[in-house]
């Protein structure tokens, strides 16, 4: 439809009290038709209840007597510079081109569109989708308009996740369509079948600690994982000498779209090899002021599994409520194996809140929950933080302090979402495990075989033991739920984590060792031992962090390493928009943002 520009209307009617200069009452009304999609825009009422005084704009109130209503020319300057700081980022992310989008093809590919998310809408007994509600959802992803998806048949009482949020215009940063992502595995491929092949054994070793993860293991599951893996015809995993070990098993890697290979170019991210596979920063307690979070969690036990049963699998691909629920270990815990992990972050908690906690509250103290890393003589913040030369000023909550860190933190993660989202509903809409465990399910124990999947999966060991273990082919969930009901490609979490350690290495210095490194007592994981190893930084376990959020939910059975991998490009992305546009805000002398990268480069904003 053809934008023939804003239409703006307002109204405002004013009354004066003369007795009471201060009681003034100020309606507003401004409402901006987008193309005449009947959207309203920018409508700003400024109302009060019933008995209490309206409230005019601060430009409109009575001024007192014999006071200067001219603006001092500092006041006009600064302004003025609001508005051409406000105008140049907008210019500057406008003149970001839009990327191509590719898509792997499996929505035209198949008219039964078992290549495609559909959980949530009505399916047959086979479980695919019914074809009416397939087209609304489609209709609804083709025109972004909320009334679409009010239009959508679902099969139960579960709503689908926030599609409307992803056209929110976001005022920091670049827009999610001026961010490329890879195509998503394609449902017959030798790489989704990979990846079956990991998350099937994710799911068989969720309870084997993760301190067996190492080369030098003896762990029999842990060493047969690593053989099959390696037996793979297309998997993108870090890798050490050209070979997956026990030591690179479930670690993490970041993919960048890349015009001249449609895979995308994947780079393993400094630090994610090093030491323990969970971040230092989820094994420290956390300083909150005069309070402390412990680093123990609640953590499911190994009895809480998942759509192993048919019928209960069927139901949640309706969009049934769960019937059944986790049971959880009455002793907390350090992170300790898979399974602690996915708990860890089934609803979302504030890990980066948490580091940045760690990293900006002086250490030192008598008692280390109440403090952070580093000594007071030594501020984490990195280098070229204007006020670490200062003579007469220090940063605070306006800039450079942990409430401006926390600030863009909190917005980091929003608009983060925004653009994974717009993948996954507007791009992408590729299967979920879940549903790839229900074709593996008919293929195999009814014989449908008109379901492509690779043969590196169907004759895997890691499908064989899973049969065994549960009797049945479906892929066991952590979650009583399994996964939300949106696209699995890519990671919204991930992204989540990715813009979170984007930004913190923006403001703290990554390249400092951590002292004293700790990893969870396998024998007893409510105590913590000292990590012997290479040397951990903030930098790598920050990068660590990212990955935790959203790899974490592999193991739970939600999510493909590529959901992951590719959300760690779109969680950078994100930060490097949002921190460009700060640089431009801030009146302090400053050399820039400068980081590393997930692909190892240097960066300075």
């Amino acid at each position: 439809m053809a934008d023939h520009g804003p239409t703006i209307s307002t109204e405002s009617d004013t009354e004066s009290n003369l007795a009471s200069p201060a009681l003034r009452t100020s309606a507003v009304t401004r409402r901006t038709l987008l193309g005449g999609a009947g959207i309203a825009v920018g409508a700003a009422v400024l109302t009060s209840p019933p008995g209490v005084p309206g409230v005019a704009p601060a430009a409109a109130q009575t001024v007192g007597v014999g006071v200067s209503t001219e603006a001092r020319p500092l006041d006009a300057a600064f302004k003025r510079r609001a508005f051409e700081v406000r105008a140049a980022c907008a210019s500057t992310n406008e003149k970001i081109a839009i990327p191509p989008h590719p898509a792997n093809g499996d929505e035209a590919r198949y008219t039964n569109k078992i290549g495609s998310d559909s959980r949530g809408l009505p399916h047959d007994k086979r479980g695919e989708v019914e074809q009416a509600a397939w087209q609304a959802l489609y209709a609804a992803c083709e025109s972004a308009d909320p009334a679409d998806f009010e239009k959508i048949p679902l099969g139960g009482a579960r709503k689908l996740v926030n599609p409307i949020g992803t056209q929110a215009v976001s005022l920091s940063g670049i827009n999610p369509t001026q961010i490329a992502i890879p195509p998503a595995p394609a449902l017959a491929s030798a790489e989704r079948g990979g990846e079956a092949v990991e998350v099937y054994w994710q799911s068989l070793l969720r309870d084997v600690p993760l301190t067996e993860l190492r080369d030098d293991t003896t762990n029999r599951d842990v060493l047969a994982a690593t053989e099959e893996i390696n037996k793979l015809a297309d998997f993108r995993g870090p890798k050490s000498g050209g070979r997956v070990t026990p030591g690179t098993l479930f670690r993490a890697n970041a993919l960048y779209f890349d015009p001249t290979d449609p895979k995308g170019r994947s780079v393993t991210p400094p630090g994610v090899l090093d030491g323990p596979l969970i971040s230092q920063f989820l094994l420290r307690d956390v300083p909150y002021a005069s309070q402390w979070i412990s680093a123990q969690i609640r953590t499911a036990l190994p009895t809480s599994e998942f759509l192993t049963d048919y019928e209960e699998w069927l139901a949640t691909q309706n969009g049934a409520a769960p019937k059944r629920r986790i049971q959880f270990d009455a002793t907390p815990r350090y992170i300790a194996t898979g399974r602690d992990l996915a708990e860890y972050i089934h609803a979302g908690p504030a890990l980066g809140w948490a580091a940045a906690l760690i990293l900006a509250t002086p250490g030192g103290g008598a008692d280390p929950r109440y403090t952070g890393m580093y000594p007071p003589t030594e501020p984490a913040s990195y280098p070229s933080n204007p006020y670490r030369k200062s003579k007469t000023q220090m940063p605070a909550g306006g800039t450079f302090g942990l409430p401006y860190v926390q600030a863009l933190l909190a917005t980091g993660i929003s608009n983060s979402v925004r653009a994974a989202y717009w993948q996954k509903y507007f791009v992408h809409r590729a299967v979920r495990p879940e549903a790839y465990g229900g074709l593996a399910h008919h293929r195999l124990a009814n014989g449908v075989s008109d379901y492509p999947l690779h043969e590196n999966f169907l004759k895997s060991e890691a499908l064989d033991r899973s049969k065994a273990k549960y009797g049945t082919y479906l892929l066991s969930q952590t979650y009583p739920e399994a996964a939300p009901f949106h696209s699995t490609y890519p990671g919204g979490a991930t992204s989540v984590g990715a813009v979170t350690a984007t930004i913190l290495k923006a403001f703290f210095d990554e390249s400092r060792v951590i002292a004293n490194p700790v990893q969870p007592d396998p024998a007893d994981p409510t105590k913590l031992v000292p990590y012997s190893g290479p040397p951990l930084t903030v930098g790598g376990e920050l990068n660590k962090l990212a990955v935790n959020f959203g790899f974490g939910r592999n193991w739970a059975g939600i999510h493909w390493r590529s959901d992951a991998s590719a959300s760690m490009a779109i969680g950078e992305e994100v930060a490097i928009g949002m921190l460009r546009d700060e640089r431009t805000t801030l009146r302090e002398p400053f050399e820039g943002f400068s980081f590393t990268r997930f692909d190892g480069s240097r960066v300075t904003i």
